[in-house]
């Protein structure tokens, strides 16, 4: 194995981190160029102190849970003697993210850096990268490239994931890499961390998670936390919808105004009549809340929010937002896992009432009581979250919304609500890194 070379750290407050090195020509940052830009990753350091580096760092997931980096690993294999696997989750089911994919298919050795340094600190036995199965040859690519160098003490599998909304889930993870379905069960992130893959300790990450884990072994915490704030450091990935001609994935400091990110003014609350957090199971907000919040989900939640995958959608004022929850609801519903009542039963329900009051409202009776209610009746009793993300996106938009809702109910379905759908759902899609177009399906 090559000994790792050493570069000075860029500019701690500079951006992109993630992104940097990205070129116009829209193609993958090549073996060569990455080790130019960011050196050999000290393995042998990684043995000794890179989870008291992430700890110091201040980590937290970008898979959604903002969980703390260094407390998940110190808790995979607590107390087993059998060596953990090391899962990199690139699965992205969620339709309206991007993030995830622009990195595997334009700097995957990043990724693939976090990975082997995880597989290395923890004595792991096999490292799986879990990908989309369009992305599955590039990545394969990339591995076979580091063969070369020998960059991988471990070797890397890379393992093609179901085009499902719900394959990245932590327990779908598993389950498809266990010969099952990729649909999520009823076991806790702490039984995956003892019994995971073929009954191992398990550590399932997102992608830009590890991407973030290669920085920080190579240039330390205090660089990592010159940007974003004390409890949100770093940065993060968002795919933003809405805001430009077409989706852009960025990157921005953690904890900075998401008006400034989204280089929103005030007059933004009669361009777009609301924006989704946190992707087709998040929460719709009104432009006036959009405007006051942190990019953090402290500050989401604050407001009955969560960023969860990095999505941020902006609707504008031109498409009729009931008939874009009824379209997504439909797909959600379709998306299920069908193991339990509220997701086969109860979704099925929801996207019929939420097609009726988008398209044929009369239905209703002037009542959008009998929504709110299956709403009630669906949420907290599913075999897993999937059927409280479709109930949580139906209950925001029906407030949101509310004088859309009104307008339905006494005056019929709007001229908007027959136009092409605007939110994204699968089909093949370009997204944009700054000014640079990305082809990543």
């Amino acid at each position: 194995m090559n000994g790792p070379s050493h570069r000075d750290p860029p500019p701690g407050e500079a951006l992109p981190r993630l992104l940097a090195g990205l070129g116009p020509d829209g193609g993958t940052l090549a073996i060569g160029e990455h080790l130019a830009r960011w050196g050999v990753p000290d393995l042998r350091a990684a043995r000794t102190d890179l989870v008291d580096r992430l700890e110091a760092s201040g980590l937290l997931g970008h898979g959604g849970a903002a969980f703390p980096v260094a407390t998940k690993w110190r808790s995979v294999g607590a107390g087993s003697r059998r060596r953990p696997v090391v899962v990199a989750n690139g699965a992205e089911g969620e339709p309206a993210s991007a993030k995830d994919a622009l990195l595997l298919a334009r700097s995957p050795h990043l990724v693939l850096d976090g990975a082997s340094l995880a597989g290395v600190a923890l004595g792991a036995s096999r490292v799986v990268v879990y990908v989309p199965e369009r992305l599955v040859p590039g990545v394969r690519r990339a591995v076979h490239d580091r063969h070369h160098h020998r960059l991988d003490p471990v070797g890397i599998e890379v393992v093609g994931a179901p085009d499902r909304f719900i394959a990245g889930q932590e327990t779908a993870v598993v389950n498809a890499l266990n010969g099952s379905p990729a649909v999520p069960s009823f076991a806790g992130l702490q039984s995956i961390r003892s019994r995971g893959v073929g009954g191992q300790p398990t550590l399932v990450h997102n992608v830009e998670t590890l991407a973030h884990v290669a920085l920080i072994a190579r240039f330390g915490a205090r660089w990592f936390g010159t940007l974003g704030t004390a409890q949100f450091p770093g940065t993060t990935l968002l795919t933003v919808t809405g805001r430009y001609e077409r989706p852009m994935v960025v990157e921005a400091p953690l904890g900075a105004p998401l008006r400034e990110v989204l280089q929103l003014s005030s007059g933004a609350k009669d361009e777009y009549a609301g924006a989704l957090l946190g992707g087709y199971g998040g929460t719709w907000v009104s432009v006036g809340t959009l405007l006051d919040l942190e990019l953090s989900e402290t500050s989401a939640r604050q407001h009955q929010a969560v960023l969860g995958p990095g999505v941020v959608v902006l609707l504008p004022r031109s498409v009729c937002p009931l008939a874009e929850v009824a379209r997504v609801t439909r797909y959600l519903q379709e998306q299920g896992a069908g193991q339990c009542g509220p997701c086969v039963h109860g979704l099925e329900a929801l996207a019929h009432q939420m097609g009726a009051l988008a398209f044929h409202p009369k239905a209703l009776r002037g009542r959008i009581d009998q929504v709110l209610e299956l709403c009630g009746l669906v949420e907290g009793r599913g075999a897993c979250r999937h059927p409280d993300g479709a109930t949580r996106l139906v209950r925001s938009a029906c407030s949101v919304f509310a004088d859309e809702v009104a307008r339905h109910l006494r005056h019929g379905p709007c001229q908007l609500s027959s136009k092409p759908a605007f939110l994204p759902l699968p089909a093949p899609r370009a997204v944009h890194s700054g000014r640079q177009a990305v082809r990543v399906s």
